[in-house]
């Protein structure tokens, strides 16, 4: 991978890993654009690996939320009377990455294998716009951060996992999930930021362990690591710029560039500029 294609990558990760329209489905037909084989092991290790430049940026950008959070988990194991809503915040989070992880190992092969097709991206940009309506014109977002449960977590972790569909979204399925359980728009973001951060830097590194020689082979490290700080720059700033849209507006346009983006892949797979695989 040359250092252009490492930064345009890079930049595609920062911008698109926590708005709801689908990183990977962004690294897919950006990779397929540059003649890059996306099931080449090197290249989906890659893809997972950068992840872990956005994830260090939402650490940085809500560390005093994590700090708080993770104090008041420690405090509330030792005294049962201080357990408050960040201690349940806290749990929530836990909760919420065991399903994640456990449906990520099991379903492996498939994301390796089938789910590399730029046919099942353009499924889950579709369907997922579907329930991303629904949630954003249905949900009662009547609830708050404080309001947050260890069911919450399970429910919000599980729906996480639909993400492995390239194209769905893992911050499409959790905000979709907060959504249609009542949470407003600001909380349901925020926690899919919380569930996203232990997720993704799990993901990252366990692809940078069993993908080691994989990548030192094909892609490069010089170029993954490149790739992993510019999507960490670039996060940082798409996250900030996220919470302030959201706490004034809705997820239509989100929503509607998924579709056209979408009708976009149909066009270049049928006229056989890129392939499916």
């Amino acid at each position: 991978m040359n250092w252009w294609q490492s930064i345009v990558l890079g930049i595609i990760e920062g911008i698109t890993e926590f708005l709801p329209i689908s990183s990977t489905g962004h690294l897919t037909v950006t990779e397929k654009l540059m003649g890059l084989p996306i099931d080449d092991p090197s290249v989906t290790a890659y893809t997972a690996i950068i992840q872990v430049g956005a994830m260090i940026a939402s650490i940085v950008y809500f560390w005093s939320d994590i700090v708080r959070f993770a104090g008041a988990w420690f405090t509330g194991l030792r005294d049962a009377s201080r357990r408050g809503s960040d201690y349940r915040m806290g749990w929530a989070i836990i909760a919420g990455f065991i399903p994640t992880a456990v449906i990520a190992l099991l379903a492996e092969p498939l994301i390796t294998g089938p789910l590399r097709s730029m046919w099942a991206v353009v499924a889950g940009l579709v369907g997922w716009s579907v329930a991303m309506l629904i949630g954003d014109r249905f949900g009662k977002q009547t609830r708050g951060e404080d309001s947050i449960t260890v069911r919450d977590g399970i429910i919000l972790g599980t729906l996480q996992s639909l993400a492995l569909v390239p194209g769905v979204s893992r911050s499409g399925a959790t905000i979709t999930g907060g959504l249609l359980l009542g949470l407003d728009r600001v909380t349901a973001t925020r926690m899919s930021f919380f569930l996203g951060i232990p997720t993704l830097v799990a993901s990252g590194l366990y692809q940078a362990v069993k993908e080691a020689k994989h990548v030192a082979d094909g892609v490069g490290w010089a170029s993954t690591l490149l790739g992993t700080a510019v999507s960490g720059v670039v996060a940082y700033v798409s996250i900030a710029w996220l919470l302030r849209y959201v706490s004034k507006n809705n997820f239509t346009w989100f929503i509607v560039y998924r579709v056209v983006l979408a009708a976009m892949i149909v066009l270049l797979l049928a006229t056989q500029v890129i392939s499916a695989t």
